[in-house]
């Protein structure tokens, strides 16, 4: 059956109707508020969850006494000490998300998220091969290692999947950063197992948490983030015009390969820096574009900031969920996240059967 266009719902032209359209922003913008409202929830649960539950009337008056500088009891010390865990689980769950976003928005593939087109797996292999033969050991100097390593990968993974007749297609660009990660990953076991040293300083950061999180390690990552995010911005309205196709976006005026050059090169930085601070954390970049493209369509100048968003909220909740389950110890937000991310993976590849976006 057929769907009719009505004077209610149309113009003769085929193009919504202004109060369709409002009607349209409107459901948006709640589902906006929605969204931001959620990753309020999370924030405060995030402050007064944990070994020693604080009552979320009071987190407020601990947050003025740590802003202040004044004296506090364990309750205060609590809260200072999650205070920063909070904020890098927010920075890096937002950085992913948007990576994930933009992956799945230049390769038309809606399996892409930096782990399994091997971006992750190839920061990792940089930071270890940087901490076994060059003596890393800050996260400081992981960062540029790691965006380096990333960018590498993404290379690597788009040149082979360009290979043969068809150029990247989205089937070939999966295998093709399938078979990448498991190389990679191959190549880090290869390199931790003789060297005992290395392993017991690389495998807490190769799980992926934020447990470690102070204010120095978010300074030194926020820049590469801000420039990250900035960037694939700008982007956005280019990759709207490549949801068409590449020839339709270039019969638009769109220079194509540079958009997906830059689009590209932000989503690396993104993750990069993402993968330094935290360690490799899967499926994030997979699941929220997905739920946001469900809720808020697929034009990126919504997506994109949408992600960063429902990443944020996304992965501090699955920190708050690791801390609360194994109470009083903890689960890495990296394992959470992978018990979230496996089962929506295996649904999105039973109903998208790899076609392109």
């Amino acid at each position: 059956m057929t769907d009719v266009l009505t004077p209610e719902r149309a113009r003769a032209d085929g193009s919504p109707r202004p109060g369709a359209r409002r009607r349209a922003s409107a459901t948006r913008l709640l589902w906006v508020v929605v969204a931001v409202a959620l990753l309020a929830a999370a924030v405060v649960a995030s402050i007064a969850l944990g070994a020693r539950v604080i009552a979320p009337a009071d987190v407020l008056e601990e947050l003025r006494g740590v802003l202040g500088g004044t004296e506090g009891g364990i309750e205060q010390a609590a809260v200072e000490k999650r205070v920063p865990r909070t904020l890098l689980a927010m920075v890096v769950g937002a950085a992913l998300g948007v990576s994930g976003a933009v992956m799945q928005g230049v390769t038309r593939n809606p399996l892409a998220d930096p782990w399994i087109l091997g971006v992750t797996p190839g920061a990792s292999l940089a930071v270890v091969s940087g901490i076994a033969f060059f003596g890393l050991a800050s996260p400081a100097s992981y960062l540029w290692v790691a965006i380096a390593g990333a960018g590498l990968a993404a290379v690597f993974v788009y040149s082979v999947g360009s290979l043969g007749r068809g150029g990247a297609t989205p089937l070939k660009l999966a295998l093709a950063g399938a078979a990448s990660s498991a190389a990679f990953t191959s190549l880090i076991s290869a390199i931790l197992l003789p060297r005992i040293d290395v392993m017991n300083q690389f495998r807490f950061w190769q799980i992926g948490g934020v447990g470690g999180a102070s204010y120095a390690k978010i300074v030194q990552v926020l820049p590469f983030l801000v420039v990250g995010f900035l960037v694939c911005l700008a982007c956005a309205r280019g990759m709207n015009s490549m949801a068409l196709g590449d020839d339709v976006a270039a019969g638009l005026g769109e220079r194509v390969a540079v958009t997906r050059a830059v689009a590209g090169l932000g989503a690396v930085v993104l993750c990069g820096a993402a993968t330094a601070i935290a360690g490799p954390i899967a499926f994030v970049g997979l699941v929220v574009p997905h739920l946001c493209r469900l809720v808020y369509g697929l034009d990126h100048r919504w997506l994109l900031p949408m992600s960063m968003v429902v990443g944020a909220a996304l992965l501090t909740t699955a920190d708050v969920v690791g801390r609360i389950v194994a109470r009083p110890a903890e689960v890495d937000v990296g394992i959470i996240t992978a018990f979230i991310g496996a089962p929506v993976f295996i649904w999105i590849v039973r109903r998208t059967k790899v076609r392109a976006l």
